[in-house]
């Protein structure tokens, strides 16, 4: 780029404001969860998101210029709010807490619908897809060091793959909440966790294959 040549400009929703910026971005994107928790993506109109926040519709168009844009930028928010990670020392009960807040997260009356319209709209719309894509990488790589710390410690075997013990955690979780229909209660949860953790004792999330056993002849 030249001297003389303008910066390219940043992506709509992708700068973080301060002071009343700051203020008018946070109405806007919980105006915006609320009309995704009620008519999923098909009814997030900016103008109506613009009226519940307050905010003229100028304002959000000349900000985000899509719904699409508007998620990226809501999923983005939700990934930086989110609860930190549990830190208690043993793997199970680390596990146990990341369980605990993806159910609590998917059962909240809000929350729940929210995620089901955005989930819904990744699947046809790119930008969206990619927003929940980063979404999931985020809140994952948060409860990695989990995992890192319990091998250090000697609870998992050495060159367990910390990201892969962490989905599995929630991906059963998912797959009720999305598929199965199967109640998502405390009882899931625990499972989740506790198959997880056995799972990671026992080797499954090795990036490299353990030798095979030898074979002892008589």
């Amino acid at each position: 780029m030249t001297s003389d040549e303008a910066p390219p400009a940043p992506e709509p929703g992708t700068v973080r404001p301060g002071g009343r910026t700051a203020r008018v971005r946070a109405a806007v994107l919980d105006a915006a969860g609320d009309v995704l928790a009620e008519g999923g993506f098909a009814g997030l109109d900016l103008g109506d998101v613009a009226r519940r926040a307050g905010v003229g519709k100028t304002t959000v168009y000349r900000r985000w210029g899509t719904p699409a844009a508007l998620v990226a930028d809501l999923l983005a928010d939700m990934a930086e709010q989110s609860s930190p990670r549990a830190d208690t020392g043993v793997l199970l009960d680390d596990l146990r807490a990341n369980a605990h807040l993806v159910r609590t997260t998917l059962t909240d009356p809000r929350q729940g619908p929210l995620f089901r319209a955005v989930i819904a709209a990744a699947t046809c719309d790119e930008r969206t897809a990619h927003a929940l894509h980063r979404f999931y990488e985020i809140r994952v790589a948060e409860w990695v060091p989990c995992v890192e710390l319990a091998v250090q410690r000697g609870e998992l075997p050495p060159e367990t793959d910390a990201q892969e013990v962490v989905r599995a955690v929630s991906a059963p979780l998912y797959h009720r909440f999305l598929l199965s229909g199967a109640p998502l209660d405390e009882e899931s949860a625990e499972r989740a966790a506790r198959a997880a953790a056995a799972a990671a004792r026992a080797g499954a999330y090795r990036t490299t294959a353990a030798p095979p056993c030898a074979i002892i002849e008589a």
